[in-house]
């Protein structure tokens, strides 16, 4: 598997345990808030870690690490992603998946094969308005909401997440998200932190206050929902 980055001992990314963080390279969205943009756009050009630099590490860290996460990028993009993921539940690893949820077959194969312990997925707007956040003109969400569906009506461990951006969430967007994923587990609304490295340089983050509004619209539909980021 193509791996462009790894941090090699994390305490955020797997909530509950401490992981290594694995990076892989393209993805099939262009969200201008992603800070992994060299990852998105210039991944052909970056060097990449050789899966037995990656195992190696896995294998010495045995006892002290307890999972894996695998962020990208779009990791549901690589085509030997289950076999890699075997190797590393092979070890002895839990595995958490980060997603934007366009390959809802493989996410339900990895589950159900044992593959992949826990989905954080990435609900970036309302489907309407979807296309505009993911740097489309027009975008058919079927496909994630194939994904959304499976987890909604499965008995997997998962997350929805949204990075909120002021130039696109407003509260008549988030209360759409919360009528979409209605009866979800966990919904994170995160902060977004502007960088060098995101996509686009012209967005900005929901304050404190508003996204205390939008905590209380979601909590209408969704069982708990967290704020990720905000000092609240």
């Amino acid at each position: 598997m193509r791996i462009y980055g790894m941090e090699k001992l994390s305490l955020v990314d797997f909530d509950g345990k401490v992981a290594c963080t694995l990076f892989t390279g393209n993805c099939n969205f262009r969200c201008g808030f992603c800070h992994n943009s060299p990852l998105v756009l210039d991944y052909k050009f970056l060097p990449e870690i050789d899966e037995s630099e990656v195992f190696a590490y896995l294998s010495k860290r045995k006892g002290i690490l307890e999972g894996v996460c695998i962020s990208g990028g779009e990791p549901t993009l690589e085509k030997d992603l289950p076999l890699f993921i075997e190797k590393v539940k092979n070890l002895g690893y839990a595995v958490k998946l980060d997603s934007n949820g366009t390959n809802p077959e493989l996410i339900k194969s990895l589950f159900e094969n044992g593959l992949i312990d826990y989905l954080a997925m990435d609900i970036k707007n309302n489907k309407e308005d979807y296309a505009k956040i993911i740097g489309f003109d027009k975008y058919d969400t079927k496909k994630v909401e194939k994904s959304v569906d499976f987890l909604l009506n499965g008995k997997f461990p998962y997350e929805f997440r949204t990075t909120l951006i002021n130039e696109f969430h407003k509260k008549e967007n988030v209360a759409l998200i919360g009528e979409w994923i209605k009866g979800a587990d966990k919904y994170f609304l995160q902060k977004f932190k502007n960088s060098e490295s995101c996509i686009s340089q012209n967005l900005s983050a929901v304050d404190d206050k508003t996204v205390l509004e939008f905590r209380d619209i979601l909590q209408n539909n969704v069982k708990k929902v967290f704020l990720r980021g905000y000092d609240l």
